[in-house]
């Protein structure tokens, strides 16, 4: 159940993240309400998370997680660039976020 809670928790901040964008600096209404409404879902369903799981792990994986998603929905969706120092990055923050999990999350 915790990796369902964790998910939902990633799942909010990404659609936080990308509401932020739309928000064009919190001067538009709805995009930025949502914004702090999706932050807010996000935020206590990591405390959620962290009843049963490491706080170290969990943020890795929200973090790491959110970081990645948002970064190919940029690529893919939002025509930012895809350089091979990003696409590395994003390797390394899912490696990075898979031997947290590996060492320590159950």
């Amino acid at each position: 159940m915790m990796y369902v809670t964790l998910a939902a928790a990633i799942t909010a901040e990404i659609i936080g993240t990308l509401l932020m964008k739309q928000s064009d600096g919190f001067s538009r209404l709805w995009p930025s309400l949502g914004t702090i409404g999706c932050y807010l879902l996000a935020f206590t369903l990591l405390a959620q998370t962290l009843k049963a799981m490491e706080v170290g792990v969990a943020y890795a994986i929200w973090s790491g997680a959110g970081t990645a998603v948002v970064a190919a929905i940029g690529v893919l969706f939002l025509g930012e660039a895809a350089s091979l120092p990003k696409v590395l990055g994003v390797v390394l923050v899912i490696g990075g976020v898979a031997l947290l999990n590996l060492s320590g999350a159950h």
